[in-house]
């Protein structure tokens, strides 16, 4: 019989897992544009550009995780439920066995890239041993998570990774605030920078390891026949080769742009790029910071097996996030090239064009997320022809459009992968074969909300355009305008879909009852 109160107990533990990430994620954000500031003030855009060019060869690298981690993740759900300690224990288990081979599979691929590395990074004036130490730093970080937080996985499944972000986090703000302070104050500082990226990845480590012996102190038990695990779980193998392909198209679509940016341009343009990247990222970081909690909570609801209560917290979860996605969308547009003036400088500003792009891109990736996150529940991988369409597509039109038009076309080609596939293909594949709905239920929630959204939109370009803000010369006046643009949106905006939509007042009850109980 399903627990009457299980909705409620999800809700809460997810409001409580977003509230720690939001909090903690807000002041990782403003430590983030502190730190980069200084780091282009002070070590210039070449290191920039050549940290996000390493991290981005480190990810390719770490496709040879093959969506591991997600496949047993999705994997504990049932077992957490019904406090199976034995499956949990042998399904991290057999995660620590994998991950030990993907680990020397990275280490040997690492050994046969950095060899490379006189051509990769010809072009660039830095010394040759400025890659050579930056990469060697940032492996060992991955090597870490291969070998000993693998099993951080059973606090996810378990909704109860609030308990890992808030020491994390809260170390990864004290490292950039030293490294800031070494960039700056001391000589060699770059020096610094790496070592103490190293020491923080160790720290973290001993933190992460150290919650989940405390919270999980079976999973230290030993496993009998652990060689016999991959038979007893062969579901985790299935789930493994489908999310392998969507773990290459993911990189080709997320990580690839900085290496083809790089390829027609130079690491400075990578720099600038990025510039721009920490704010959308940095948003993306916010939603998820405020989800990430709710996908665990999803998976459970899938487990029981309520379609109607699926197919309403769908729709509830869908229009809360595409409130927030298409504010930050907005906001974006009127207050982004302020913002980059205020904190950089004119001279690091990209154009209105690229600008609007990086916008269209934002919005397609984390206006599919809730879809996403039902696949994921479902164990839906097996279309693994999507992310190598994607991929393929990305990478074709990338270059082609690159080639002629630079880096906006290389945008243009991410945002046609986009379309096709994350825009197009995904609702489709969800609703024929997981929650059985037609998909004209999807089309026209989408289409309503998006109508919603541009009404807002051309208000906000209305009344900026009408009073002179989104010109701030300063970060002050910058904060002033900004806050009011945003309370601006939000009322507008908020204020439709709280009057049009029952699933934005739906949301707000779950919510308003769940932090009640």
């Amino acid at each position: 019989m399903r627990d009457p109160t299980g909705p409620y107990r999800r809700t809460k533990k997810s409001i409580r897992n977003s509230i720690v990430s939001l909090s903690l994620q807000l002041l990782s954000i403003l430590t983030g544009f502190f730190s980069r500031r200084i780091f282009i003030d002070y070590l210039g855009t070449e290191i920039v550009g050549l940290n996000t060019t390493a991290a981005s060869i480190l990810n390719f690298l770490n496709l040879a995780e093959l969506g591991i981690g997600t496949a047993i993740a999705v994997t504990l759900y049932r077992p957490l439920a019904e406090k199976d300690n034995q499956s949990i224990r042998e399904i991290v288990a057999l995660q620590g066995r994998m991950y030990r081979i993907i680990a020397s599979l990275v280490l040997a691929g690492s050994l046969v890239v950095m060899g490379f590395f006189p051509q990769i990074f010809g072009k660039s004036e830095l010394p040759l041993w400025y890659p050579y130490a930056t990469f060697s730093v940032f492996l060992y970080g991955s090597l870490l998570n291969y070998f000993f937080t693998f099993s951080k996985n059973v606090l996810y499944a378990d909704q109860q990774n609030y308990k890992i972000v808030s020491r994390s986090r809260l170390l990864g703000i004290l490292k950039l605030v030293l490294q800031a302070l070494a960039v700056r104050f001391l000589g060699n500082g770059y020096i610094w920078w790496l070592v103490l990226e190293a020491v923080f990845a160790t720290l973290t480590t001993f933190w992460v390891i150290r919650i989940v012996h405390q919270e999980y102190p079976f999973l230290k038990e030993p496993v009998t026949r652990p060689d016999l695990l991959r038979k007893k779980y062969p579901d985790v193998l299935r789930k493994v080769k489908y999310l392998s392909f969507h773990k290459l198209g993911y990189f080709a679509m997320n990580q690839l742009s900085p290496l083809i940016i790089y390829a027609f341009s130079t690491l400075t343009t990578v720099a600038l790029y990025g510039n721009y990247m920490l704010l959308t990222v940095n948003l993306l970081n916010l939603l998820t910071a405020l989800y990430t909690g709710m996908d665990a909570g999803v998976g459970n609801m899938v487990a029981e097996g309520d379609k109607k209560l699926i197919l309403k917290v769908f729709r509830e979860l869908f229009t809360s996030r595409f409130f927030l996605v298409g504010t930050c969308c907005i906001c974006l547009w009127l207050l982004t090239d302020s913002f980059i003036t205020a904190w950089l400088g004119s001279d690091y500003l990209l154009g209105r064009t690229t600008l609007a792009l990086i916008i269209a891109s934002f919005f397609i990736t984390n206006t599919r997320t809730t879809v996403d996150t039902y696949l994921t529940a479902y164990g839906m991988f097996q279309d693994i022809w999507a992310p190598i369409l994607e991929g393929i597509l990305n990478v074709g039109f990338s270059v082609l459009l690159g080639k002629i038009y630079g880096l906006n076309g290389i945008l243009t080609g991410v945002l046609i992968a986009q379309v096709a596939i994350g825009f197009i293909w995904k609702p489709i594949f969800l609703f024929s074969k997981g929650l059985h709905t037609p998909l004209i239920f999807y089309v026209r929630m989408y289409g309503k909300h998006l109508a919603f959204l541009l009404i807002s939109f051309a208000a906000m370009i209305l009344l900026s355009s009408r009073t002179g803000l989104g010109e701030a010369a300063s970060i002050w006046a910058f904060l002033w305008q900004g806050t009011f643009l945003l309370a601006a949106t939000v009322a507008v905006f908020g204020g439709l879909l709280l009057l049009f939509e029952q699933s934005m007042r739906g949301f707000l009850k779950r919510v308003r009852s769940a932090m009640m109980n």
